[in-house]
């Protein structure tokens, strides 16, 4: 009988310097100034000298995973944008405070390290970090032979950004009259593909087939429609803040959809009125609607149904915000208003 040792037992420790060795070249380009050291530390490093300007600064940190539709990834052999999904998940989370990103953490679990796999899976985290202008300072690829199948892996991570105090946003200040701007989703996002791959049979034999029909109600291959990653807001809240507009409230729009996540900005004694023919629902909605024969109100309370965030604003504000969003790169829309109540979203 042979020796045992670690890549006997499923675990390739060269493979994993590999992967480090493929991934560096994107890893480096979302370096900020504040980085110290370099890839490959126990711990990465970043100086907090460029946030002394502030008055009272504070440290904001949010942490997600992509979920279930990493089950798209692996039947379409796709992996280099689920990274971006991941960094958006948590930069959104801390940009609803007013939160700048600065830094970004990556786990990487894993049935069976393939060292392109990795490095594709990383270089969407180093995408979506770049369009965040978070610096990726470090992470971890754990090969789990036995706890996952030697094709699959999870992945979540970790992002802290940074805000001046008297800027962070705490819904507080919302008030009846307000108005809502919606920021347009890119699709599904990252929320609810368990549902989603019941409605499309996606757990099936035949499922990386069904992933690659055209249809003509999307316009393009159902796969495509269901990997698109999730926008990143960072800029469009960055560009409204520089340019002096108050965000009173600011709600990402993640599982739970409209019903759960914009409560969760309002203070006591509000509500919301949104006028579903204020924007276009993406046809992806229409398609499971019919399909899964769902009821509009369980659609508006577990998918996004085409706004990915909602921010609240004053009403003299509201047409100078739509133009600021657009042109930092998204497309927002005047959804309603802000009421009296208890924090009902009622949608007609």
């Amino acid at each position: 009988m042979s020796k045992l040792d670690y890549k006997s037992s499923g675990v390739d420790i060269e493979a994993g310097y590999a992967s480090v060795e493929l991934m560096k070249k994107y890893v480096k380009e979302t370096m900020r100034p504040e980085v110290l050291g370099g890839l490959g530390g126990f711990s990465g490093a970043f100086s907090l000298s460029a946030i002394k300007s502030l008055e009272h600064p504070v440290l904001l940190s949010g942490t997600d995973g992509v979920g279930t539709k990493l089950k798209i990834a692996f039947l379409m052999d796709r992996h280099d944008t689920v990274g971006i999904d991941c960094v958006a998940m948590c930069v959104n989370d801390i940009a609803c405070a007013g939160a700048r990103p600065l830094f970004f953490l990556d786990y990487i679990a894993c049935g069976k390290n393939y060292p392109e796999k990795i490095a594709a899976i990383v270089k969407g985290v180093c995408d979506g970090c770049r369009e965040a202008g978070a610096a990726l300072i470090g992470g971890e690829t754990a090969e789990m032979p036995g706890f996952y199948p030697v094709d699959e892996y999870d992945l979540a991570g970790f992002a802290v950004g940074v805000a001046d105090e008297k800027d962070i946003i705490t819904g507080q200040e919302i008030c009846p009259g307000d108005a809502l701007i919606g920021i347009a989703s890119s699709g599904i996002h990252s929320n609810g593909y368990s549902l989603v791959r019941r409605i499309f049979e996606l757990d099936s034999e035949d499922a990386a087939g069904k992933l690659d029909e055209y249809l003509p109600e999307l316009g393009e291959k159902l796969g495509e429609a269901l990997l698109r990653p999730t926008r990143i807001y960072v800029k469009a809240v960055s560009a409204l803040q520089d340019a002096g507009i108050r965000i009173r409230g600011c709600a990402h729009i993640t599982g739970g959809g409209f019903y759960e996540n914009i409560p969760r900005m309002l203070p006591e004694g509000t509500a919301v009125r949104i006028r579903k023919d204020s924007y276009p629902v993406p046809p992806v909605f229409e398609l499971m609607k019919k399909r899964g024969d769902l009821e509009e109100k369980m659609m508006y309370n577990t998918f996004n149904m085409g706004i990915g965030m909602v921010i609240s604003v004053r009403e003299e504000d509201a047409e100078t915000a739509v133009e600021i969003i657009d042109g930092a790169g998204e497309k927002a829309y005047r959804l309603g208003e802000v009421t009296v109540g208890s924090k009902e979203v009622v949608i007609c």
